[in-house]
């Protein structure tokens, strides 16, 4: 039997602000607050309420068949619960179901997993309670920022407990392998490797409501038909995409939501189930293994990260940002701290791209290069205020060391204390 593997992304970063050189050192508040709140109204109003609404009428509809995941970023949550908590709710309702996995993804949509091995565990973990805190669901499948993977980072994230990965089916991994299987890390053999269709996943999310595409106007029984027709053994199609693409990337007006919403009726007709990433990895065994020994992405031609790393601009950002990544983790400051968080966003990476700015408002990638990094040194500058650069690594590491320890002996003596309570509750009784 054929399963669809639907996943829908939630992120978007905080909008900085315009911030110039003579403000470094005067003023610490980098972002753009009424900005920030438009755009999150924006994908709130038009795109992530009628689509999880869409979600949950599917899953009522199918009588519990339609299965999906969601992917939403621990800053996007931390939005949601500002402007709209209403959003919250819906999510919820979504989680309650049964239905919908909410995969773990890094708090800040960052691409520490490259640059700071204990800075991405301890995203990916943060987002991970977060979930576990607002929702109440919990998920052992990992879908990092951009669907970046490689063999390094599948090591990473079975030692951590992962059982299955997302990343992008990318020509150059597959050759003439099809992404509609189940594969294994060659580097981790017991992590699942969940491969998205990009051809199928972009049909939806860019050719929807081109005239031009061939397979327009695309319906649901189409769409239901075309993955019928693919090769018998081929049982996983994996349709992965911004759940920007229904409502704004492609609006309402163009049939998107009811293309959606009849969608399990034609795939069940047809014999096709639904299935969580957590599902596929639990049931389906691997049919080979996958080698990847460059980071992967699923974005630009190339499908690796020079979006967001490729220019002097770009790189120079990331070298100055995750130098002070130890230092960091030693401060005590929770807005330092928070900023930390954000300005790893890769969002602001990728309006430094001269080619592909994204989304953004700033004139070209030189303006966006210059406004960070002024934010930035304001950053450094409370980093260094607090753990100056002249603290030697060897002492910094024993600093680190110390810290750790210290967090474990209150992780012990707090589950020591629970044991008593519990045992002085026995004797009461």
């Amino acid at each position: 039997m054929k399963n669809i593997c639907f996943c829908f992304q939630m992120h978007a970063p905080y909008s900085l602000k315009r911030y110039r050189f003579f403000e470094i050192g005067q003023d610490h508040y980098y972002y753009d607050d009424m900005q920030t709140e438009d755009r999150v109204a924006s994908l709130i109003n038009t795109s992530y309420m009628p689509l999880c609404k869409t979600i949950a009428e599917m899953i009522r509809l199918s009588r519990g068949r339609f299965h999906c995941a969601l992917s939403v970023s621990g800053t996007m949550l931390e939005m949601l619960e500002q402007y709209d908590p209403e959003m919250i709710d819906m999510l919820k309702e979504l989680a309650g179901t049964g239905c919908v996995e909410f995969v773990v993804t890094p708090y800040s949509y960052s691409l520490a997993s490259v640059y700071s091995d204990t800075e991405a565990a301890e995203q990916l973990q943060a987002q991970q309670a977060q979930v576990k805190q607002l929702l109440g669901v919990e998920s052992t499948t990992a879908c990092l920022s951009e669907l970046l993977y490689s063999d390094e980072i599948a090591i990473r994230l079975h030692k951590m407990g992962f059982k299955a990965v997302m990343t992008e089916g990318a020509k150059h991994i597959l050759s003439w392998k099809s992404p509609n299987y189940v594969y294994s890390s060659s580097a981790a053999p017991k992590l699942k490797v969940l491969l998205r269709n990009t051809s199928l996943s972009d049909e939806l999310a860019f050719h929807f409501s081109d005239p031009a595409w061939h397979n327009f106007p695309m319906d649901g029984e189409q769409y239901a038909m075309s993955i019928a027709g693919l090769p018998e053994e081929e049982q996983v199609v994996n349709i992965w995409v911004g759940a920007e693409t229904f409502g704004l990337r492609q609006p309402a007006t163009t049939g998107i939501f009811d293309f959606l919403k009849a969608l399990p009726y034609f795939a069940l007709e047809q014999g096709i189930g639904f299935m969580t990433p957590g599902e596929v990895a639990k049931k389906c065994a691997a049919n080979d293994a996958v080698v990847v020994p460059y980071p992967l992405t699923w974005a630009g031609e190339a499908k690796d990260i020079s979006t967001y790393n490729g220019n002097d601009l770009q790189q120079e950002a990331l070298q100055k940002l995750y130098a002070v990544a130890e230092r960091v983790h030693l401060c005590q400051d929770k807005q330092l701290k928070h900023d930390w968080l954000i300005l790893q966003d890769v969002n602001y990476l990728h309006y430094m791209n001269h080619i592909d700015q994204g989304a953004t408002q700033f004139e070209s990638a030189y303006d966006a290069f210059i406004n960070y990094m002024n934010i930035l040194s304001d950053f450094l500058q409370r980093v260094e205020e607090q753990y100056p650069t002249t603290i030697e690594n060897e002492e910094l590491n024993e600093l680190l060391k110390t810290i750790q320890n210290q967090e474990k002996e209150i992780e012990r003596l707090e589950k020591q204390l629970k044991e008593a309570k519990k045992g002085a509750k026995k004797t009461a009784k």
